[in-house]
């Protein structure tokens, strides 16, 4: 069985119904990006997902991340079904750590030894900002 290129699995995602991709733009530069991801299944159909946040680092520091996180926020906030939006973050990645507390995220787990890279390891926190009490 052949598999889907990594680019045509990434373009099959952006297109699916439930996902919602934002980007930052300078002049016609690609400098952020960030994929909200609404849960299909009838039972999960309440949350989404926040995926792929990533801004240029030439670009940080300057309130991209917080435009890209507003949008998905906003966005979300238009979808009736959706009372909730989860994120993951690596717990030694301060700045997006911070912002996402910024923007009302708050912790509900962290998973120890999530990731490992070339023999080190990193755990990952688990994050939740509800939209409707």
């Amino acid at each position: 069985m052949k598999r889907e290129s990594p680019v045509e699995t990434v373009l099959k995602n952006i297109s699916s119904e439930g996902t919602f991709t934002f980007g930052a733009f300078n002049d016609k530069e690609l400098i952020g990006v960030v994929t909200l991801v609404q849960e299909s299944t009838s039972k999960l159909h309440h949350r989404a997902n926040i995926f792929a946040m990533y801004v240029s680092s030439k670009f940080r520091g300057l309130g991209v991340g917080k435009a890209l996180i507003s949008a998905a926020i906003n966005h979300a906030k238009t979808i009736e079904s959706l009372e909730k939006i989860n994120l993951e973050v690596i717990t030694t990645n301060d700045t997006a750590r911070n912002l996402y507390i910024k923007m009302g995220f708050k912790t509900y787990g962290l998973e120890e030894r999530a990731l490992k890279i070339k023999n080190e390891y990193y755990d990952s926190e688990y994050m939740v900002l509800f939209l409707k009490k």
